[in-house]
């Protein structure tokens, strides 16, 4: 397994914010939190490739935004952000190594932080970054290999995987206040606490599930649930407004 992530950039203090307020940001913090978070997915079997092309653009390190990355093909994203859409470009060398490329195109809009892929059906948030064209388009893109792709009203949050995540093929960890969970009808949802809200972000690895260390209610939860849980610390991308999932673009071989 590959895992391409990118190199934190020493503009991330001028990162764009939708939901927090900006605090300061140490760099040097950041940068090591990002060095222990590409350790934990080396130690899961993943091979990690550190791009710097964006290194000038401060959310480059947010990498998973750029594409959605399935088995037969890659989509290129074009994000809600106009101050983030130069990253795809940069990123786009990296993918082509790996997949057949796509691209949405203008007037629509998605965030790779909009989908969640569970099995063969991808859940796309419609949100602040996400619009309808980009769901419709990725849903075309991808029809000839066999995926379905559901909408999801995203109402409180940055993204919709901020708010929900696959545990595993059947489990969903979530804080369902942030978005509508009709669309997730026949899956066991573990609901975080609303003082956890931002855990719902947890990443799936290999073996066990990852856990933005300082969430010790849904390390518990989802320990009690059957799952092997690891934590990390990214205290300081969280100022970012990070989640786990951001900062990498897991890629199978």
């Amino acid at each position: 397994m590959i895992a391409i992530t990118h190199r934190v950039s020493p503009n991330i203090h001028q990162c764009e914010l939708t939901h927090r307020v900006r605090e300061p940001l140490d760099l040097d913090r950041a940068r090591r939190q990002h060095a222990a978070y590409q350790d934990v997915l080396r130690r899961h079997g993943f091979s990690v490739e550190e791009l710097t092309v964006n290194e000038h653009l401060p959310d480059s390190v947010f990498v998973e935004d750029t594409a959605v990355v399935l088995d037969e093909i890659a989509v290129l994203c074009r994000p809600g952000a106009p101050s983030r859409r130069e990253e795809v470009a940069g990123i786009r060398p990296a993918l082509a190594r790996y997949r057949p490329l796509a691209a949405i195109q203008a007037p629509g809009t998605l965030d790779g932080g909009d989908v969640l892929r569970v099995g063969k059906t991808l859940f796309v948030g419609l949100s602040l970054r996400t619009n309808r064209d980009g769901m419709e388009q990725l849903r075309a893109i991808l029809a000839p290999h066999g995926y379905q792709v559901k909408p999801v009203q995203v109402h409180g949050c940055l993204h919709l995987k901020t708010a929900v995540t696959a545990a595993d093929d059947h489990t969903l960890v979530a804080y369902p206040a942030w978005i509508d969970m009709e669309p997730f009808g026949g899956f066991r949802v573990l609901e975080v606490p609303e003082e956890e809200a931002e855990a719902a972000n947890i990443l799936r690895l290999h073996r066990s599930v990852l856990v933005a260390q300082g969430f010790a209610r849904t390390e518990r939860m989802l320990r009690q649930a059957g799952f092997s849980v690891e934590t990390v610390d990214i205290s300081e991308l969280r100022k970012a407004e990070a989640g786990l999932t951001c900062s990498s673009l897991l890629v199978s071989p």
